[in-house]
């Protein structure tokens, strides 16, 4: 599976422990950033061109999922959503990791950098990474009416 990763300054080491960690367990990792520490960079370009890629990749049939790091994850969630075809959700136990990608179909998780120690943001990411998708009806109406509604503005029930 291919894992597309970006983070902001405050989740570039855990990024880098991720990129290899994962890499150590076969995912193909492709890092979009940033290459290197600056405490003035702005996250939404990292998440979005992260988000981007797993959409495009989504599209063409590519086993994908993302990642998108920050202090908090909260503006890389926010971020990342605004890329069609994203759905990104916040992890912060192993519940919502799971619960993301088997209810909501999440391809694209947030984890807090500040929020965990390396082992538990570890934890998280490979619950997400390794949970599928339910494929139940009633989720897939859900995510169905959540995807009508961004593209008719009309909310169906």
């Amino acid at each position: 599976m291919r894992v597309h990763i970006a983070t902001d300054h405050a989740g570039l080491d855990l990024s880098s422990h991720l990129i290899a960690a994962l890499s150590a367990k076969g995912y193909e990792m492709v890092d979009h950033g940033p290459a290197a520490y600056d405490p003035e960079d702005d996250y939404p370009a990292f998440c979005i061109d992260a988000a981007s890629a797993v959409a495009a990749d989504q599209a063409a049939g590519v086993d994908a999922l993302g990642i998108v790091l920050g202090g908090s994850g909260n503006g890389e969630q926010i971020a990342a959503n605004k890329v069609e075809g994203v759905r990104a959700a916040l992890a912060w136990n192993l519940d919502t990791a799971k619960l993301a990608r088997q209810h909501n179909d999440a391809n694209v998780v947030a984890v807090g950098g500040r929020q965990h120690s390396l082992k538990e943001a570890t934890a998280l990411v490979e619950a997400f990474l390794e949970e599928p998708f339910s494929n139940e009806e009633r989720h897939t109406r859900r995510i169905g009416q959540i995807a009508a509604y961004e593209s008719t503005g009309a909310v169906v029930p």
